[in-house]
């Protein structure tokens, strides 16, 4: 017993030091690509954006303006060439995910939650505005009236036993009772 435990604290101790060594590795990576991305962006930024030279005439000036905005706009062209492009790239990749889920045969089902809803509100759910019967199930029913026996009527004047009582207990019933009583 003595020598299991020894050897799971060797385990956890090993784990552990293998856990920080692994994490201590991942911190540096991260510096490091963190510093080549600021190089690179240096780079670009050196590349396409030279340093500005404010011009002295009035005439010069308006043609930098005139540049500047001319590049704004084919920066901002080739902006939404990308962004219609990574929308259409992300259309295909969940196309292909379903597609993969079909040729699987598994199927992830949502987490569907009990809604009480009526007839109505179904179909206007469904339908929308197209929805315009109105769909009262209980004023399609028959109406149907009971009829009473002989033997029913007799019954309901001799009276039901429960009701004698609920009418007996209670102060109202002992009242009726002695008023009852007196005459």
């Amino acid at each position: 017993s003595f020598c299991l435990q020894k050897k799971r604290r060797a385990a956890t101790a090993r784990r552990q030091h293998l856990k920080s060594a692994m994490l201590q590795l991942a911190a540096t990576e991260i510096e490091k690509e963190a510093a080549a991305k600021e190089v690179e962006k240096q780079n670009y930024l050196a590349e396409h954006c030279p340093p500005l030279s404010l011009p002295g005439s009035m005439q010069e000036l308006q043609d930098l303006c005139r540049k500047l905005h001319a590049k704004i706009e084919s920066v901002d062209e080739e902006r939404y060439d990308i962004e219609v492009r990574l929308q259409k790239t992300n259309k295909e990749l969940e196309d292909l995910s379903l597609k993969l889920f079909d040729l699987k045969g598994k199927f992830k089902r949502p987490p569907l939650r009990r809604v009480r809803m009526s007839a109505d509100a179904m179909l206007r759910a469904l339908l929308g505005s197209k929805h315009k019967v109105c769909m009262d199930l209980r004023a399609n029913l028959k109406q149907v009236k009971k009829e009473d026996t002989e033997k029913e009527k007799d019954l309901r004047d001799v009276g039901d036993w429960r009701k004698n009582i609920e009418e007996k207990s209670g102060m109202e019933g002992r009242k009726k009772m002695f008023e009852a009583g007196e005459s």
